[in-house]
């Protein structure tokens, strides 16, 4: 066993398991007679599962209230929603949604303690006030296989258009209490979600895998979520029973793994980039993920081979394309060759949007790569030259 120094920070504590939703009003009642229920518009309300849900916290006596959040959340979202609650004597904070839903609901958790705009906080646009906590007990239930933002400290909040940011309120306290992985509320997604969402969680696993804070721990649990992304992930996508049962239930699991990895080692050049596409186009995370994954591991490889041949993330990548393409007896190079195919054929295969679909053109270049060096490049493999971040975007334009 190697020495390798490393660190791991708090984690939620963690249900998994098809079914596990019912243990929810359990996990609510612990903490007080009040509960704030943050959902997406559709993804639970329109089931039986929330009528059940409300049933089950009307019998244990508990007083709840809804909001409801559709598409990407803002500061501004957060703030009114902190206004209008403040002094309701909240006793927890409930998400049930994708990652938008999440990540609201945590920085809603975060602050209607404190009632406080959480401009006040935000990374890079705010005024640079440090937050202390405490935090509202947070109780994290995603319905799609994404982001992990179950599992992580960061509320990721964006203000999309010309000026635009998405930015990171994050502190150790915003961690939830619980995250609970129910894989029957994946069943709703369309294919297209599972899609883009699969690529982000498998982006993911992959930027952690091979991240320059990477660690034996970190790389354990990264592995455990490529070979379930490579086990679940297209019989999920295809919806076809009783394969795509399965399939979910590996992609939640997967998700649930990529959150942690990158929150205890960070990400690489394609979430680096995510950052501005997302703040200044409306193109969806997952999609920014899915349509870039497979250029960015390219450049990365090649730069790693001209300028840092004996970098781990060669003998990594090679690992993940042994795994992928189905053959163990490749070397290194063959192997990391059949990894870009493989990816450059989900691409094909799971019709992910290219950037011109979202208005971006060669023009939007240099003001993007000027804005994509954030906390996740940082992490990546090595450090791109701007011309390389621009050959990424350039082969998904």
């Amino acid at each position: 066993m190697l020495c390798n120094d490393f660190s791991i920070s708090r984690l939620p504590r963690i249900v998994y398991g098809a079914g596990s939703l019912e243990q929810l009003p359990g996990l609510i009642a612990q903490y007080g007679e009040r509960v704030l229920l943050v959902t997406g518009a559709r993804s639970l309300r329109q089931t039986p599962r929330w009528q059940a849900l409300i049933d089950a916290l009307d019998q244990q006596q508990m007083r709840w209230d809804n909001v409801v959040v559709s598409g990407e959340p803002s500061p501004e979202l957060v703030d009114e929603t902190v206004k209008h609650y403040a002094g309701a004597n909240i006793a927890t904070v409930v998400a049930i949604g994708g990652g938008s839903v999440v990540d609201a609901a945590k920085a809603v958790a975060g602050l209607l303690p404190h009632g406080n705009s959480v401009l006040d906080h935000l990374e890079g646009v705010g005024k640079g006030i440090d937050y202390r906590g405490p935090a509202l007990p947070f109780i994290a239930v995603p319905t799609t296989a994404g982001t992990g933002s179950e599992a992580t400290k960061n509320a990721v909040l964006s203000r999309q258009g010309p000026d635009g940011f998405k930015k990171s309120f994050r502190h150790e306290c915003l961690v939830p209490e619980y995250a609970l992985i129910d894989p029957e509320l994946l069943a709703s997604c369309p294919p297209a979600l599972i899609a883009a969402d699969g690529m982000d969680a498998f982006t993911q696993l992959l930027e952690s895998y091979v991240s320059t804070k990477a660690n034996p721990f970190i790389d354990a649990l990264a592995w455990s979520g490529i070979q379930a992304v490579k086990q679940g992930f297209l019989d999920a996508w295809r919806g076809q029973e009783p394969q795509a049962s399965q399939g979910r239930c590996a992609m939640a699991y997967a998700a649930l793994l990529s959150g942690i990895a990158l929150a205890q080692v960070g990400l690489g050049s394609v979430h680096g980039l995510a950052s501005p596409l997302g703040a200044f186009f409306p193109i969806p995370h997952g999609v920014v993920c899915g349509t870039l994954v497979a250029a960015a591991t390219e450049v990365n490889m090649r730069a790693l081979q001209q300028r840092e041949p004996h970098s781990p993330a060669l003998a990594k990548y090679a690992q993940v394309g042994r795994l992928l393409a189905e053959r163990p007896e490749a070397s290194d190079e063959q192997a990391r060759r059949a990894l870009l195919e493989v990816l450059h054929a989900w691409s094909e295969q799971l019709q992910l949007p290219r950037l011109s679909a979202y208005g971006i053109t060669q023009h939007d270049f240099d003001t993007i790569v000027a804005h994509s060096r954030g906390s996740s490049m940082q992490t990546n493999p090595l450090v791109l030259t701007d011309d390389e971040i621009r050959e990424i975007l350039q082969q998904r334009l």
